[in-house]
Formats: structure tokens, C-alpha cells, sequence
């Protein structure tokens, strides 16, 4: 499919959550259950509750949202953001598709029926597209990975009762991992 094809399969299936590969393999994924959809409301909810106050960076996005990234894959995080200057210099009919960019930062949030290992390719697929910072969420284990680029393995926090920083590419977003559990 090219791009304009797979955008409109992905919009006449609304019910599915349909990723592409670099490989163009399509990935067709169910909804996730109640308790991942509440884990991500309130994931998004903390990422507004900051962009209200810094909306001027960029612009934050859901797990609805497909970009197209430099490997031709489109990829759907369970949050992320991009920078005013990445998004401003877009079209506003690509801001309609599958934005042709990789946001600087992305969240992906295991579920029940996620593959751990899946999540972790799809990590470093993120930073190998440009995302600057991308956090691995595991809630069965409490589990947050870090992935940074140039680092050859994520940084592992253990325990919910710890709050993960924006760092530089959300300066001061805390995200409370205990609003996870």
C-alpha cells in the first residue's frame, strides 16, 4: 500500500489500531482492555497537565495518532510529543495523515497482551527514527525503561513509587508512575 492507501484502510477500519512496519508488514492490533485504557488516560492526562504549561514547545498527542517515520514505518506511541519547530514546519495536509515526522518523545505502555520483547524492537525503532527520549512502561512488573539515544541498553527504574523526568526534552515533566498502577 502507499501511504495514501494505507491511510485511508487505517480510517475505514476505525476499530483497529494498525501500525506499519518498515518492511511495510501491516500490524493490526485489538483495543487494549479497561485497566491498560485507564493507565493510559491518566498517562496522557499528567503529559496535559504539563503541556498547558509549556504549549509554546510543542504539540502532545494520543495513542490514536500515527506519524511516518525517515524507515517509511508508521508507528502509533501510546503518547508522545513534538516540538513546535518539527511541527510548524509541517503542511497542514500532512498534519491531517500520518505526520511525516518522529516526535522527540514517546511513551509505550505495556499491556496484558503486549509482547515484551515486541515493545523493546519498538524502542529502539523510535530512537533509530530521531525520538530523543522514549520511556518503556511495564505496570505488571513496575518497570519504567529509559531509552536514550547512543546508549546501548535502556536505563531500568524498579518501583512505581517513582516519578520519571522530561529531562531536557520536557523540561520539568514528572510523570508519577504510582497514577499507573
Amino acid at each position: 500500500m502507499t501511504d495514501d492507501e494505507f491511510f485511508d484502510f487505517c480510517q475505514q477500519h476505525p476499530d483497529l489500531r494498525i501500525e506499519r512496519t518498515a518492511h511495510h508488514e501491516i500490524l493490526l492490533m485489538s483495543p487494549t482492555g479497561s485497566r491498560s485504557g485507564k493507565r493510559n488516560a491518566r498517562l496522557n492526562g499528567q503529559l496535559y497537565s504539563w503541556f498547558i504549561q509549556h504549549a509554546e514547545l510543542g504539540e502532545i498527542f494520543d495513542s490514536n495518532t500515527g506519524f511516518t517515520l525517515p524507515d517509511t514505518s508508521i508507528l502509533s506511541p501510546d503518547a508522545s510529543w513534538v516540538s513546535a519547530a518539527k511541527w510548524n514546519a509541517l503542511t497542514p495536509g500532512q498534519q491531517d495523515k500520518f505526520a511525516p515526522v518522529c516526535p522527540e518523545f514517546v511513551v509505550e505502555l505495556k499491556s496484558k497482551t503486549d509482547v515484551l520483547k515486541d515493545l523493546q524492537a519498538k524502542m529502539h525503532d523510535w530512537l533509530r527514527n530521531g525520538a530523543q527520549l522514549a520511556w518503556l512502561l511495564d505496570p505488571d512488573t513496575e518497570t519504567a525503561y529509559i531509552y536514550r539515544p547512543g546508549q546501548p541498553a535502556p536505563e531500568t527504574v524498579q518501583g512505581f513509587d517513582n516519578e520519571l523526568s522530561g529531562e531536557a526534552v520536557l523540561p520539568g515533566f514528572r510523570l508519577r508512575l504510582a497514577e499507573l498502577r
